[in-house]
């Protein structure tokens, strides 16, 4: 029973140029690790012809569906600050694009299904260990609220890969709402190809910000739109503790979802320093920095748009300077928002956000732990009794002391009663992420002993991550001090 995929392929309407078209490489024994059912239905698919063995065979990349027209994307990305004139999808295919339940348009790609003629000397394969990773994060973060690219399957190939050692390999369905890049508008704009970038906007104005097509200016309105969706995304990346690892512009969706699941990870305690991936020495996309980041790399989508944007370049500099500016105001404002409503605020006062940077300092000099020291303020906020788990999670407990007076006095101000406030809390702060030593310990368990279950586990803890229960406590606890993850590392 194979399942039926109602293509309607977009991109590849787009001139040769901007991809390469080629079928994945078969894998020798593919085997369904997971499929997201909740996802498939959602994308208008049959669950059961895609676990059926012709299913699996097509997610492996062993058989093409009826419409599909697979095919790698070109691109090239400004990679911890170096740019880098060809990139491209080097070990993902794109089989094309369907429509969901909700009308939207999503690409299906599988990650991991072998060489392309954007490979640079790479096998095109993905390990297992990153793609379950991928897995966990990506549907923990929808599961959270952030737009994200989601995990459709995990297939084994039946096959090793080699990084430092022999790995089982895999191959990961990513779903996304496109996977037009920042590197994408420069690929074409560093070779001069003055129409190709042209007809990569109007594609993704089409696509993502169809309205700006009826604007004064079109182009401009597309760029608004990207920094909105930018400035959002990183806003809710910093509620969560999220770092991404790898900012590059590569890995700069225009649709503001949050892709390329690598080196990324959630701080345990407050720092906004922290990095975890091994790639990063000196910091550059540490938590802390990644506003900054994002309003960069929307510079350099700023720079490929010139010749659209205004007649002269002048013009067009500042019609694009103008709309980048606009990414600080909408950071801010979604920031300002979300911070004060983790303290059971509205945002509309300045000393709301003073409480909270307040608060951020005191968690910074004690190595308070930043999810479980929100959740616990929760508790704090329906009564004093939750006060001693609060306490507990600084070094030197007089440091929240001396800050819960003020915040209880601003509380007091308003009209909703303590648990209403608490439960309202409880919904801006979850409880369970996909901590970092939890993640290692479920992959190490599935490539080390074909164990599948510390995986599922933790699966099923971080899709209700704003639920409490008492057989997910252990997913809600930080590391202990040999538990600690100190580094996250690429798949590639």
């Amino acid at each position: 029973m194979a399942p039926r995929f109602a293509f309607d392929n977009s991109y590849a309407r787009l001139p040769p140029r901007f991809y390469a078209r080629l079928d994945p490489i078969p894998v020798a024994a593919p085997r369904l690790l997971r499929l997201n059912l909740p996802l498939a239905e959602q994308l208008g698919l049959d669950p059961a012809a895609l676990a059926s063995a012709e299913g699996v065979a097509i997610l492996a990349g062993n058989h093409i569906p009826d419409g599909a027209e697979p095919m790698a994307l070109a691109y090239a990305g400004h990679q911890f600050g170096h740019f880098v004139p060809q990139l491209g999808d080097g070990r993902a295919i794109l089989l094309g694009e369907v429509r969901d339940r909700d009308g939207r348009r999503r690409d299906i790609q599988l990650k991991g299904s072998g060489r392309t003629p954007f490979s640079r000397g790479g096998d095109g394969r993905a390990a297992l260990g990153p793609v379950l990773r991928e897995y966990i994060v990506s549907e923990a973060m929808a599961a959270l609220g952030v737009p994200t690219t989601r995990s459709l399957a995990a297939v084994a190939t039946g096959e090793s890969v080699f990084r430092e050692t022999a790995l089982p390999g895999a191959v990961l369905t990513r779903v996304a709402a496109s996977h037009i890049r920042v590197g994408s508008f420069q690929y074409f704009a560093a070779r001069g190809d003055a129409e190709a970038v042209r007809l990569l906007a109007d594609h993704a104005i089409a696509r993502h910000d169809p309205a700006a097509a009826t604007a004064d200016n079109p182009y401009r309105a597309f760029f608004e739109g990207v920094v909105r969706r930018q400035a959002t995304l990183v806003a809710h990346w910093l509620r969560i503790g999220f770092i991404h690892g790898v900012m590059n512009t590569d890995n700069c969706s225009i649709s503001g979802e949050t892709i390329d699941y690598g080196p990324c990870a959630f701080m345990d305690a407050y720092d906004p320093a922290t990095v975890f991936s091994s790639i990063d020495s000196f910091g550059r996309y540490a938590y802390g920095n990644q506003p900054r980041i994002a309003q960069w790399n929307l510079a350099r989508l700023a720079e490929t748009l010139l010749p659209l944007l205004a007649e002269t370049e002048e013009a067009a500099v500042e019609v694009a300077q103008a709309a980048l500016s606009g990414f600080a105001t909408q950071f801010e404002a979604e920031q300002r928002l979300g911070l004060t409503q983790k303290i059971g605020l509205p945002g509309g006062e300045p000393d709301e956000l003073e409480l909270v940077q307040a608060l951020l300092h005191r968690m910074a000099q004690n190595g308070a732990d930043f999810t479980l020291t929100f959740r616990r303020l929760c508790d704090a906020a329906a009564g004093p009794e939750g006060d001693a788990a609060l306490r507990a999670l600084f070094r030197d407990p007089a440091a929240i002391d001396s800050w819960m007076p003020a915040w209880r006095a601003r509380l007091a101000l308003r009209p909703d009663a303590p648990e209403a406030r608490a439960a309202s809390m409880r919904a801006a702060n979850p409880a369970v992420i996909p901590r970092n030593h939890q993640v290692e310990a479920a992959i190490a368990a599935a490539v080390e002993r074909e164990d599948l279950a510390p995986f599922e586990a933790l699966l099923a803890a971080v899709a209700h991550p704003f639920e409490e229960r008492p057989e997910m406590q252990r997913f809600m606890q930080p590391p202990r001090e040999e538990e600690r993850v100190l580094q996250t590392f690429c798949g590639t």
